[in-house]
């Protein structure tokens, strides 16, 4: 098993000045960040959504660009710490151990966090806050991927799928959530967690030959 100590993750953007109804304002302009699109949605859409004047909402926040980070930053704030908290080796946990938490940790911080998981999935880089998310996104995937090696030399996983293909294929079931689950349908989220371990580990269960 690895010894080295992971490097910390980069760090997230400064939140904006809280306000009364702020966390309103977000929750809607996510929602129409989503249908609409980030580059398509104006500050005067978002007025108009929540029967607003524009210098309303520029009580509360900045500009669009600050929603979309307190967006974003609420998508990777959790799982970065599900995923700091997995990398830390210690006593009587094993790589294996931590990387099938960390599945069923992501499954419910996507859950909890849906719609703006859903706007993390379809930055492209346009802009620095969409650069700084998919530094973020960056380093989970360089974490799970370390986390994955260590479960292969610990003779956990089977050792003929590089790492990094490990990582992207296992936090792309997760992420494919976001295209049907829905809270109020047929499968509530440990359920889901445990399908998706269960079918995830299997594939990558070494098999004595």
């Amino acid at each position: 098993m690895t010894t080295t100590e992971p490097a910390g993750p980069p760090s997230r953007r400064r939140r904006g000045r809280p306000g009364y109804d702020q966390p309103a304002i977000l929750r809607a302009a996510v929602e129409l960040f989503n249908r609409r699109g980030y580059d398509a949605t104006s500050m005067g859409d978002l007025a108009k959504e929540l029967g607003l004047t524009k210098p309303a909402i520029y009580h509360h926040v900045t500009s669009k660009e600050q929603l979309l980070g307190q967006a974003l930053d609420d998508a990777l704030d959790e799982l970065t710490a599900v995923v700091t908290e997995a990398s830390r080796e210690r006593d009587g946990a094993t790589a294996y151990g931590r990387l099938r938490e960390v599945m069923r940790r992501s499954v419910e911080v996507l859950v909890a966090h849906q719609p703006t998981v859903t706007l993390l999935l379809r930055v492209r880089g346009n802009s620095e806050v969409e650069l700084a998310a998919l530094e973020r996104r960056r380093w989970l995937d360089d974490r799970l991927a370390a986390l994955v090696a260590d479960a292969v030399t610990e003779g956990a996983l089977r050792d003929d799928v590089p790492p990094a293909l490990v990582s992207r294929l296992l936090f792309g079931m997760v992420n494919s959530l976001v295209e049907w689950y829905r809270p109020d349908g047929a499968f509530d989220p440990a359920t889901v967690a445990d399908a998706i371990t269960a079918i995830a580990f299997e594939g990558l269960a070494r098999h004595e030959t």
